[in-house]
C-alpha cells in the first residue's frame, strides 16, 4: 500500500493531467481510488477531483497543482 492516494473519476481529463504531473515530478508510487465507486467518496471528493492525499498525515493537495506545488507537498509541512 502506497502512502499517497490519488482520488479521481473515470473519464476525467483533469485526472489524466494530474497523473501526468505526478509522472513528470517523479512522485513516489501512489494508489488510485475512483470516487465513482463509493457514495461516501463521491460526496467528499465529487467536485474536488483530482485530489492527492497523504495517508501518513491526512494532508490533501487539490487540483490544480503543478510539479513545484507537488514537490512542496511531498516535502511535507514546513
Amino acid at each position: 500500500m502506497a502512502d499517497l492516494i490519488l482520488y479521481q473519476r473515470d473519464d476525467c481529463h483533469l485526472c489524466d493531467q494530474a497523473v501526468a504531473v505526478l509522472a513528470a515530478a517523479r512522485a513516489p508510487d501512489f494508489d488510485s481510488v475512483w470516487v465513482d465507486d463509493s457514495p461516501a467518496l463521491e460526496q467528499r471528493y465529487g467536485t474536488r477531483v483530482p485530489v492527492l492525499s497523504d495517508r501518513r498525515d491526512g494532508r490533501e493537495l487539490d487540483w490544480p497543482f503543478d510539479a513545484a506545488m507537488l514537490r512542496a507537498f511531498l516535502a511535507g509541512p514546513q
